[in-house]
């Protein structure tokens, strides 16, 4: 990898944010292109935090301090990525559903998201499955992510796929979910299409949803 590209790497893997700011900085001012920085040195840099995590040599913490690091360089590159109209590998909606106000873990799936190239729009917490479905035909976002942390609100995630189903628009939308007390077969008896049990396999189970 070209050396600057490295430094914009190694200050994500390191949770190096002004390292990263400096090096995207410098990166542009010797010519590199956003679209350059992105895909190889800020996308692959998340995608081996992921790996860290799977792997149990990064956890949540050390994420979330890489995943802040790439934000801050993507910050840097957006409007030039837009002045070049680049395309997002895909749109997705996230939000934390009706009646929760837990926002940790679906912030850190939108960063790792970002990270992997995905526009995402980001709805917050206590979301109503109305406001689920009006945003997915505002911006036609073919993936839409739910999180949960209370039993008490998981019972939510089969309201809003009921709400897309009778809006007639459950079958141009993929469905994740995730969550403390969330599992693989309350995913399944919902109708969702996929279970994320953390923010790093949420960025490869989107990508299978999605055939990225």
């Amino acid at each position: 990898m070209d050396p600057l590209l490295q430094t914009i790497f190694d200050s994500i893997l390191d949770g190096n944010l002004q390292g990263c700011i400096k090096g995207v900085t410098a990166a542009l001012e010797a010519g590199k292109g956003p679209q350059e920085i992105l895909n190889v040195a800020m996308m692959s840099a998340m995608d081996e935090v992921g790996r860290l995590f799977q792997e149990g040599e990064y956890f949540v913490p050390e994420m979330l301090v890489s995943a802040r690091t790439m934000q801050s360089g993507l910050a840097l590159l957006r409007p030039l990525l837009v002045a070049e109209d680049y395309k997002p590998v895909a749109k997705v909606i996230l939000g934390t559903v009706r009646g929760d106000q837990h926002d940790i873990g679906k912030n850190l799936v939108g960063m790792m998201l970002e990270g992997a190239a995905f526009e995402v729009i980001d709805l917050g917490t206590d979301v109503s499955p109305d406001l689920f479905v009006e945003k997915i035909r505002e911006t036609g976002a073919e993936l839409i992510g739910m999180s949960a942390m209370l039993t008490t609100t998981m019972i939510n995630m089969k309201t809003t796929i009921d709400s897309l189903k009778a809006a007639g628009i459950r079958d141009q939308v993929k469905v994740m979910v995730g969550g403390a007390p969330v599992r693989e077969t309350f995913a399944r008896e919902i109708g969702a299409d996929g279970y994320a049990p953390d923010a790093g396999s949420a960025v490869g189970l989107a990508k299978s949803l999605l055939q990225i």
